[in-house]
């Protein structure tokens, strides 16, 4: 077999990594080389084609280490079954790329994961030599972002978290019946497992920290996840249900949703087609709603299809909550507390600080919400405000109708 040259084994695996989305890196712990010192930078929020606060699209070198693999995941393209090319890097050459990309301002980081070569052992070995040459032989203080392994033994992992700004492992499905369906060479059980192992070496470290100055970090944005989504059986409610569950026990940073994307050779027991990937974005917004707005998996779950379990395609999740308890409404703009008017459809955490900061001051009129919000439209029927009451508009059996986004027709040649 020909030997592939660098470019050739860049254009194998970052296309193989494309499949990763949970690559974010908010939290991490600030580090620059404006001292003259080492090279890169890191920053607080946004990573890998994602948005900073300010706008700014920050990137990182996305590539799996091989997509070689021993596991024969039905969904996976580079399950050991699958008819893909193959490729590898050594660490030495992972460790090159990131620092000629950086040095060509092409990336501010590197977010790594691989096929299972050999071992998961042996794997995880790879995996953390790179980190490690970039920390220790070249003082790199970008991002770094490592997705382990489960089966890796625990020393391994702690090693990965103290040279990894993020770490990650992928639950894969939702279910223990659809894992045990379409992976069975992965377990559940182990999976969990090594999160609960991660988020003692994390909260250990966090104790240190505050005792000893000089105590290193481990992994300082924490530990993510990703589920696929519509490969298997699972329901919304299951999913959800999952989340809240890996966000409760394992302090997650992030729960990534990947929607189920068909592959060249599929395995027989795989769906047809994708699912919609409104559905995706949909779970994404149950997910902000379990973080930022103070909602549990039982009540998201009261807002999905009673038929299918699936949230509604066509009105986000917090607006299907609000019409299915109506009785909750409207609130008082002027006295309601926080978490009332985070429950409001159509007003964002910013949104809610806004109005308790300017509700000090005077009494709010509808006008004076819809200048801190960016439409009035779907508030109207859940706000009381000192001009305005609802009336009867909240009871209306066509609110839903009213409040959804009209239909559109498709373009065949969009």
């Amino acid at each position: 077999m020909a030997q592939l040259s660098t470019r050739q084994k860049l254009e194998i695996l970052a296309d193989a990594a494309k499949y990763d989305a949970s690559c974010a890196s908010s939290g991490t712990a600030k580090r620059n080389s404006s001292d003259g010192k080492g090279i890169g930078s890191t920053e607080g929020m946004g990573i890998c084609h994602a948005y900073a606060p300010d706008g700014r699209c920050i990137s990182l070198l996305k590539i799996l280490l091989t997509n070689s693999c021993i596991f024969d995941c039905h969904y996976c393209i580079n399950r050991r079954s699958s008819d893909v090319r193959r490729a590898r890097f050594t660490a030495q050459e992972v460790v090159e790329l990131t620092l000629n990309f950086y040095r060509r301002n092409y990336i501010e980081g590197l977010f790594l994961s691989s096929g299972i070569i050999a071992s998961s052992d042996y794997t995880m070995e790879q995996m953390v030599e790179v980190a490690r040459s970039l920390r220790e032989d070249h003082d790199f203080r970008g991002y770094i972002h490592l997705k382990t392994i489960p089966d890796a033994d625990p020393a391994l992992l702690n090693l990965a978290g103290l040279y990894a700004d993020r770490l990650s492992i992928n639950v894969e499905l939702p279910t223990d019946s659809g894992l045990k369906r379409l992976a069975p060479e992965k377990d559940g059980g182990r999976i969990e497992g090594a999160m609960g192992h991660l988020r003692g070496e994390i909260d250990d470290k966090i104790d240190a920290k505050r005792k000893y100055k000089s105590a290193p970090l481990f992994a300082p944005a924490g530990q993510s996840t990703q589920m696929i989504v519509g490969a298997d059986a699972a329901d919304d409610r299951a999913i959800i249900a999952k989340a809240s569950s890996l966000y409760d026990r394992h302090k997650l940073r992030r729960v990534y949703y990947s929607a189920f994307s068909p592959i060249p050779s599929p395995s027989a027991v795989l769906p047809l087609k994708r699912p919609p990937l409104m559905r995706e974005h949909r779970l994404y917004q149950s997910d902000w709603m379990i973080r930022f707005y103070g909602y549990d998996a039982r009540e998201i779950a009261a807002a999905t299809d009673a038929a299918t379990g699936c949230l509604p395609l066509d009105i986000d999740p917090k607006l299907a909550w609000a019409l299915n308890h109506r009785a909750a409404f409207p609130v008082d703009v002027n006295r309601a507390p926080r978490e009332a008017l985070l429950r409001v459809p159509g007003l964002g955490v910013k949104a809610v600080d806004r109005i308790l900061m300017s509700r000090r001051h005077r009494r709010l009129r509808l006008d004076d919400v819809a200048r801190l919000t960016t439409s009035i439209k779907k508030l109207r029927p859940f706000l009381v405000a000192a001009d305005w009451r609802p009336v009867a508009l909240i009871d209306r059996a066509d609110l839903r109708a009213r409040l959804a986004p009209p239909a559109k027709q498709l373009d065949l040649f969009t």
